[in-house]
Order: C-alpha cells, then structure tokens, then sequence
C-alpha cells in the first residue's frame, strides 16, 4: 500500500489509511472494583498476617488529598501521569477526587484508565509510538491528543489517523533537567534550534496545537518551570502561530530521608508569575502532569527480614521488585521496624539491603536507619513507593507478590506537610 506523502506545513488531501481497519467507538470493560483488605494501621496488619511475602500497602486517603491539593491550586488542569502507578484502586482514587485528565503512554494504560474511568479524557504523551498504538488510541478508544518530537512521528500520526482533521498535536520541547533527580533530557524532545519548523508544521495539521515539556523527575528548583515556560514563550513568539495548550510536564517533587524540596506551593508561585510575565499564553488550556507529587507518599511495601550480616539486610524484597529506586538512583526511603509483640532498641543504626534475587546488583546501600537489635523475622515498612514501587517489579528468580492492603494511617512522611 502506498504511504500518503507528508507535505507541511499545508494540509495534504485523505489518502487510504495505512492500517485499514473500521473507525470505532471507545471500548469499555467493567469498572474494576478490587476487594482489599483494610486495616486501621500498618502495626495492626502485620501483627494479624505476619506476612511471608512483600505486601504492598495503599493509603487512599492520603492519594485523594494530595490529588485533591493539585486540583485546588494549580492553574489550569490537573493530568494525571499513569506511568506512576497504573493500579486500578489507584486509578479509581484519583477519578474519583475529581481528576479527569490522563497522561497515558501506552495501550496498556490506556486500558487501565479506561476501566475505571470511561469518562476520562486520556492524551497519549509518548513522543514515539507505534502504529499499532496510534490507532487503536484513535479509532477503538477515541483518543485526539497525542505528543510528537520529530517530522517523521507527525507523518506517523497523520498517516494512520488518514490525516483525521480533530487532532490535538503537542510539540515536546527539549529542556535541560538540572536540579533533577533523574534527568529526563537526550531521549525526548526538539532542540530550541529545530523547533520552530515543526511547530509550523504540527500547527498545519492539527485542530489545537499544544506545546508541552518536562524539566526532570523529583525536580528540586520550582524556577526550572518559569525557565522553561519562559522558552517556550520565546518559540510562540519566533513562529507566530497560535498555541492553544501549554502542558508544562511532570516533576513535582515528593520528600525523602535527605532529599527536601521546597514546598510545593513554591512550585505553583513559579509558574503562576511565569503565567503572568509571558501574555504568549493568555489564552491557553494550561496542564500539568504530576504523577509521584500525587502518589508516592500513598503507598509503602512491608517486607521482612531474612538473614542479617552485620550491618547488611537481607529482606524478600530489592530492587527487581518494588525497590528498584533504592538501587542504582540510591533513593533513600523512610523505613520503620516493626517487631510484634516484642520491643526494639531504641538506639539506631545505619543499614544497607540485599534483595532475595541470586544477583549482586540487587543491593541497596542506604543508609536506612533502623533498631541496632533488628534481626531476622523483624519486619520493616519502606515508606514513599506509591510512585515507581510496584509498578516496577519483576518476576526475576520467581521473587514476586501482588499481595496488596489498604491502610488509614498517616504517611511516613509528608511533602503537604511543608507548605
């Protein structure tokens, strides 16, 4: 079959789709409803399971708070990051606290959404995508928004949607990630130099052009978003065209052992006085795509003791399962002992962990302070991995549990509580 040819910055004439299938409406399944056990505390749940294996531990109230946090003070649309964490009770919390927007990356997470949120309006925000996945996001689940970084990804698009006159098209722009904890820089997005020719073009074919960019993951310096609003106003103005969407990415930041942000509510200072100071978007939706700000200090795993070694760990959990933030990046996470119906020491000590895996990367070097008396069979709770926790694991060694609960005690520690 002949390939439609790509001609920007005009609007080519229809041509035969590349995958040639019937246009559909978006499919729904069922909405998920998980049944899960409840418990008041975490101390509580493991003095009446006394679990062999990794248990993940949702707090709901805690997710619907900081969702409900962004929603009050960001200024425009709160767009949740699913990549964060896809797990359909947390999904059917932040839907619930009144977010409508989804940041997908893939058909599986649009799947996801959609299970729990069929109103929802999803954006699929991976700069490059298959074929395969740009239509089925189209034609089967109704998705318009889509991200691009490259002239080839807007011929892709427009190719497989048969050049759909209803698109929403976002230009990722490239930005530097200093003050970042994982710099998102080099894989994705245009080059200030190249990005004017595209933006023409994207302008061309779409029904509302969005620019969109990120500054880093755990960003630690709220003036890297009026930095990069600022550049993105500065492309608005060298082009011309009419932007009609701003998406100023992810980020935002959660708090661990060591590594304090300032409060979020500097973060949104920054980007309402770069809102007033560039009028290039005065009349933009305005997104934002938060995803561990919303979820990390939701979820903990409880993981248990096997073996000691000095002042190594050896627990059933490590970095090819919910911890793999705490190997190579060397996240240090809050960690709290729990021993039932027995005491610890009060005097602390710093710890490193191995994971249960037969591999020597599965190392975790802290240092996590704990009871100087921690033993085997002790159990400990590792606090901020609602983000990239279980969405991370793997069944490397056959070391895996899904086995999740949900708790009403507070986080072990807490970014809101710093504003």
């Amino acid at each position: 079959m002949k390939n439609a040819t790509f001609e920007p910055p005009g609007r080519p004439q229809r041509q035969a789709r590349v995958i040639p299938l019937t246009r559909q409406t978006r499919k729904t399944t069922k909405p998920f409803a998980p049944v899960t056990p409840a418990y008041r505390a975490v101390e509580e749940m493991v003095h009446e399971l006394r679990p062999v294996m990794p248990i993940t531990c949702l707090r709901p109230s805690v997710i619907a708070s900081t969702t409900q946090w962004f929603l009050k003070h960001f200024p425009g649309e709160v767009m949740y990051a699913v990549k964060t964490n896809p797990d359909a009770r947390v999904l059917k919390t932040i839907h619930h606290a009144g977010v409508r927007h989804f940041d997908v990356a893939s058909l599986a997470e649009i799947k996801a959404v959609v299970a729990v949120a069929p109103d929802a309006q999803m954006y699929f925000m991976h700069p490059v995508k298959s074929r395969e996945a740009i239509h089925a996001a189209y034609f089967e689940h109704g998705i318009r928004d889509f991200s691009l970084d490259s002239h080839d990804e807007l011929k892709k698009i427009l190719e497989v949607t048969d050049h759909a006159t209803d698109l929403n098209l976002y230009v990722r722009l490239a930005m530097n990630s200093e003050g970042a904890a994982y710099s998102l820089a080099g894989k994705f997005g245009v080059s200030m130099e190249q990005a004017p020719e595209l933006i023409v073009a994207t302008r061309a074919a779409s029904e509302k052009l969005g620019l969109c960019f990120h500054v880093g993951s755990q960003c630690m310096e709220p003036e890297a978003y009026r930095h990069a609003m600022a550049k993105a106003s500065q492309l608005v103005l060298e082009t011309g065209v009419k932007v009609d969407v701003l998406d100023i990415g992810g980020g935002f930041p959660s708090i661990y052992p060591g590594l304090t942000p300032p409060p979020l509510s500097d973060y949104m200072r920054a980007i309402k006085a770069a809102l007033k100071a560039n009028p290039a978007f005065d009349t933009c939706q305005i997104l934002c795509e938060p995803g561990r700000a919303l979820v990390a200090e939701g979820g903990s795993v409880v993981v248990r003791v096997e073996l000691r070694k000095g002042n190594m760990l050896y627990l059933n959990d490590g970095t090819y399962g919910t911890l793999f933030d705490a190997g190579v990046p060397g996240f240090v996470y809050p960690v709290k002992a729990i021993r039932p119906g027995g005491a610890l020491s009060p005097e602390q000590a710093e710890f490193g962990f191995f994971g249960p895996t037969c591999d020597s990367m599965d190392a975790m070097k802290g240092p996590f302070h704990l009871p100087v008396d921690i033993a085997e069979g002790d159990w400990i709770e590792i606090g901020q991995l609602g983000a990239y926790g279980a969405t991370m694991r793997t069944n490397f060694n056959g070391f895996y549990s899904d086995e999740t609960v949900e708790l009403a005690d507070k986080p072990m520690m807490s970014i809101f509580g710093i504003n």
